[in-house]
């Protein structure tokens, strides 16, 4: 059973971003992440290169500033060298974390200059992935995304599907955040999603990010569990994960992701792919998927939703 695959929250820093997956890194061809720190008043640049990003508060709010054309540079000061030059910026408010609420984001297209800056500081991921199209620079309200309820019982679990096929447009980009409350099962049944099947299953590379809520003071752990599908790597992980720990997931069944009684579990997904059309398409274990035949029959944990998308946005 490999670690290779699993990224603690101290091995995967890199620069200015406390997590750092790139193609690259991870060994595959179109996922990213980076998760930025930023201090009250710090800012940040970078250039998109072949990737679309979003901008996705997880701690704080901050100001995008994303400037693309023919020209495409800008300092830090905000200058550009040529005219043809498209700025945009977005105001987003954010969340205090996590667990406390749905957030609003900013997408940036690809071949652009980004400048991200929080007056009181924050914590940003940055989801990625290597595309051909150049889609518009755009905001996505915290009220526009759609808050789902999956499975039932201890398989009971919260989807903020604010970067979801057919929710958000993107060329190749998928991203949601998914929070299991203590002691329940997510990911589950394991399901995969690693080899092109039309209308079935989508090729699609992941990226889990997590964080775990504190609880009596005390910091909680997960578990995730990946097992080989005879496709690609061989992917085979059991690991205890922390916040700021991810998790690649080149191929293979994935799930369970466990939630340590007490603890609430948050991941974000990251998911890119070479399928000619943007979906989600996943393949149950044929060993588990029965599981949700018995959902019917049970309730919704009573603690989702967490919260929900608030009703209304000032914009």
């Amino acid at each position: 059973m490999s670690t290779e695959f699993h990224l603690t929250a101290t091995a995967a820093a890199d620069g200015p971003y406390a997590l750092d997956i790139d193609p690259k890194r991870a060994g595959w061809g179109y996922s990213s992440l980076r998760v930025l720190d930023l201090p009250p008043g710090g800012r940040h640049s970078f250039a998109t290169g072949d990737s679309e990003w979003i901008v996705l508060p997880l701690s704080g709010g901050c100001t995008v500033v994303t400037d693309s054309g023919e020209a495409g540079e800008a300092d830090d000061a905000g200058a550009t060298d040529g005219a043809s030059v498209t700025r945009e910026t977005f105001e987003l408010t954010g969340r205090d974390s996590v667990f406390s609420g749905v957030t609003d984001f900013a997408y940036v297209p690809r071949d652009a200059q980004v400048r991200i800056a929080s007056g009181a500081g924050g914590r940003f991921a940055l989801t990625g992935a290597r595309c051909e199209r150049r889609l518009p620079a755009r905001y996505g309200a915290a009220s526009d995304v759609p808050v789902e309820l999956r499975g039932t019982g201890n398989c009971s679990r919260q989807v903020n599907n604010f970067g979801a096929a057919g929710t958000f447009e993107c060329d190749r980009l998928i991203a949601v955040e998914v929070l299991t409350p203590g002691g329940n099962w997510s990911s589950y049944p394991p399901h995969k999603h690693d080899e092109c099947r039309p209308g079935e299953e989508s090729e699609l590379e992941e990226i889990y990010y997590f964080e775990v809520e504190s609880a009596h003071g005390t910091e909680g752990v997960g578990y995730q569990r990946v097992t080989p599908s005879g496709n690609g790597r061989g992917t085979d992980v059991l690991v205890e994960v922390r916040s700021g720990d991810a998790v690649l997931i080149p191929d293979g069944w994935h799930g369970p992701s466990i939630a340590a009684p007490g603890h609430t579990l948050y991941y974000l997904n990251v998911m890119a792919g070479p399928g000619e059309t943007r979906e989600w398409l996943i393949c149950d274990h044929p060993d588990h998927g029965w599981i949700r035949s018995t959902w019917p029959s049970q309730p919704v944990d009573p603690r989702l939703p967490l919260y929900e998308a608030p009703a209304g946005d000032a914009r």
